[in-house]
């Protein structure tokens, strides 16, 4: 894994360890490491694998990151999570809320997005694809929750939200818009709207335009816009 349970260090990206320093040394970061300690000495299988449980985290350094999308849990079935929301690595397909991301995409800013469903590229360009909770025991959706992530990740958020300017913040779905919601929004752009979960994608995700409306406003504080 990429912590170690000897001196309880944790291996993440630089500007981000400095960012969050205060949260690596309180009680419930310790109690979330002894957990997965625990699961991982027990032979519980945990996604996404160690090396990129901070992936979000290491693809975008702080001062690199223009848009979060915020997601709830990793994927748990095999071969799918690799450490950034909503995205997964070929061969395995696109899930089916990522495909409805997709649709969007292309009816919004017309661009015809790759079959695979890698995510990697938005990471590069400054998308924090940051998930609530960021591991998952195999096959059980949601198994780590309230286990101490929500609390970490809000703590990046915070970062964020209130040392950078001019972020956009997509939240999509009542858990994201409730994490995000003390987000200045004189200080930055949050779009909100329904999940693109198939659920939901059609009480407003889908018609959402917020590929574009990111864009335009990365346009208008002089930075250049992700290509989606």
């Amino acid at each position: 894994m990429t912590l170690h349970s000897d001196n309880m260090e944790v291996k993440i990206e630089q500007s981000w360890k400095a960012a969050l320093a205060g949260e690596f040394e309180k009680a419930y970061f310790q109690s979330l490491v002894s957990f997965l300690y625990q699961e991982k000495a027990a032979g519980t299988t945990i996604f996404p694998p160690g090396s990129q449980i901070f992936r979000a985290f290491d693809l975008t350094p702080v001062n690199k990151v223009k848009v979060v999308i915020l997601g709830q849990d990793p994927y748990h079935e095999p071969s799918q999570a690799h450490g950034l929301s909503f995205s997964v690595l070929p061969p395995c397909p696109p899930p089916p809320s990522l495909v409805n991301i997709y649709k969007e995409i292309r009816s919004d800013v017309g661009t015809l997005v790759s079959a695979n469903g890698d995510l990697t590229a938005w990471s590069k360009q400054g998308v924090l694809l940051l998930n609530a909770t960021l591991t998952v025991e195999a096959h059980k959706a949601g198994s780590h929750q309230n286990k101490g992530w929500e609390t970490f990740t809000d703590s990046a958020i915070k970062a964020l939200a209130e040392n950078r300017e001019h972020l956009v913040f997509m939240l999509w779905g009542s858990y994201a818009q409730r994490k995000g919601a003390f987000i200045d929004r004189s200080r930055h752009l949050v779009l909100q709207a329904p999940h693109p979960s198939p659920l939901s994608a059609y009480r407003g995700f889908f018609g959402c335009k917020h590929f574009s409306s990111a864009n335009a406003y990365l346009i208008s504080q002089g930075l250049s816009p992700i290509v989606w």
